[in-house]
């Protein structure tokens, strides 16, 4: 049903709640910039954050050891990230029994050099802190900035692609406007 609206000295036929030409024009036009602009920027953003983490990992001058899934390669990309952090907790695992942070004691009885424990006045052990726990500090804060890195890589190639799909979006949006010479108001 086709209804006639009267702006002005101007009478414009059309569908009730569909844009009529130069407008559905100017529609597809803004949408498409816009999308255009916004995909550009996306495609940028995803290019920088990858190549900013790549030179943050070359600066680190990192190299996976022997016994890693990638062995000896500098760390660089997302999977020598993952190979270094996987063996960093491996590495760790070995050096406290295979117990994580948590699953160790917070105070251990103190050694004297023959591995007998030393005793206070009263004959109990003195306790100290439990070393080892702080293994799986140095651990975590390594493979939390490797993981970090593994995810800003993510985050680049999500930013990247996105920004293709929003550019070939603008294209279609832009391809999509009428023609000047069809246009009638």
């Amino acid at each position: 049903m086709a209804t006639t609206l009267e702006r002005g000295s101007q009478k414009v036929t059309g569908s009730p709640g569909l844009a009529t030409g130069a407008r559905r024009n100017r529609i597809l036009a803004v949408a498409a910039v816009l999308s255009l602009i916004v995909g550009l920027g996306s495609v940028a953003g995803g290019i920088f954050g990858a190549v900013y983490t790549w030179n943050q990992a070359v600066a680190e001058n990192i190299v996976t050891p022997p016994d890693a899934a990638i062995p000896e390669t500098p760390v660089r990309g997302p999977f020598t990230m993952k190979a270094q952090a996987d063996i960093i907790v491996e590495h760790t695992l070995d050096n406290t029994d295979g117990l994580r942070y948590a699953e160790m004691p917070r105070f251990v009885p103190q050694l004297d050099d023959a591995g007998n424990p030393v005793l206070d006045e009263n004959g109990e052990p003195v306790m100290v802190p439990n070393q080892a726990r702080n293994i799986w500090i140095t651990a975590t804060t390594l493979t939390t900035a490797l993981n970090l890195g593994i995810m800003a890589y993510a985050l680049s190639a999500l930013a990247f692609f996105s920004g293709v799909v929003l550019i070939l979006i603008g294209l279609a949006l832009w391809s999509l406007r009428s023609p000047p010479e069809r246009i009638t108001a």
